[in-house]
């Protein structure tokens, strides 16, 4: 049997899987990711894991890696455009050549081909194939968790635009987030208001007492508390307007809410959906909204679909050179 390696390399783990052209999947193998201790010792634990994903299956052959990673990625080179200090030196990283390199001299698996694409993109491809949005033409999938991101999905291929940067719902300026500064840097964007962290520096900002995290807020806000349902609430009415308008210059099948902050259940996605509901014009009204299915593996399958494409697209290149 046939299989690639999908990999999701995130701020604090990186998990593999090896996973065959029907969606069966191996099981799962992870490591701590070694944020910042540079690209080497990173590339260094993906090309571990993707070996350790191998291993005892000697009826399996690798024919690619996928790897879905945090940061802007230009899918072309398979090499970090920009990202945040969460991986420390990250952009600028030839991810695909530094992994085909790790493989070929340690497995000698000599020109492997590798494909790289952004988390969220490699997130949204997963739940397009085998998730919440299976089949659907075009979808649209965002992401609330310690960040907002985002994805555009048609015929199954993340759109990643001009700039790399397709999708980026997260730094959109949205109303209720003026004066609240981004990850980026920048006022007044999404992320500033709906991600968990953002949801935590505002409560504690307007007067609430200690919490450790978002969850903590979630929890007082399931108590009645008023100051954390306001917060809470906030947070789901701004998501629940932006999507409202890329629902609206967009005009997807499906919109796919996935991450850790629709966890926080109705309290949270109950006014989302009713801004969501709001804002949009009547023939968008019943436009599906509906969570993400595939959890952590999401990223995982998405990369190695990804990766099987890079497959189709080389063996049809190659038919046309020597048809």
């Amino acid at each position: 049997m046939e299989v690639v390696v999908g990999v999701d390399l995130g701020g604090t783990k990186i998990a593999a899987s090896w996973v065959n052209r029907a969606g069966e999947a191996g099981a799962l193998v992870s490591a701590p990711t070694p944020a910042h201790d540079g690209p080497d010792a990173i590339l260094d634990v993906v090309s571990l894991l993707v070996d350790r994903a191998m291993e005892g299956n000697d009826k399996i052959a690798l024919r690619a890696v996928g790897i879905g990673t945090a940061g802007v990625v230009d899918v072309s080179t398979g090499t970090i455009v920009s990202a945040t200090d969460a991986l420390t030196g990250w952009p600028g990283t030839e991810v695909a050549a530094g992994v085909r390199e790790r493989l070929a001299q340690d497995k000698g698996l000599a020109r492997l081909p590798v494909y790289v694409e952004n988390d969220v993109d490699a997130h949204a491809a997963g739940e397009v194939w085998l998730g919440a949005a299976a089949g659907a033409p075009m979808s649209v999938l965002v992401a609330i968790g310690t960040g907002v991101g985002g994805a555009v999905v048609i015929d199954g291929v993340a759109v990643h635009g001009a700039h790399h940067v397709g999708g980026e719902v997260g730094h959109i300026p949205t109303p209720g987030a003026e004066g609240l500064r981004c990850a980026c840097g920048l006022e007044g964007h999404l992320e500033a208001i709906a991600a968990g962290p953002a949801i935590l520096r505002r409560y504690l900002a307007l007067g609430g007492a200690e919490c450790k995290d978002a969850r903590d807020v979630f929890e007082k806000a399931h108590a009645g508390e008023r100051l954390a349902r306001t917060v809470v609430t906030d947070a789901a009415v701004a998501l629940g307007r932006a999507v409202g308008g890329i629902a609206t210059v967009i005009d997807p099948h499906i919109i796919v809410i996935g991450g850790g902050v629709p966890d926080a259940g109705p309290i949270w996605w109950e006014p989302m959906e009713q801004a969501f509901r709001r804002e949009v014009i009547p023939p968008l009204r019943e436009l599906a909204l509906v969570k993400a299915t595939l959890g952590s593996r999401a990223p995982i399958y998405g990369a190695a679909r990804g990766a099987w494409r890079l497959l189709d697209e080389g063996a049809a290149a190659l038919g046309s050179a020597t048809g």
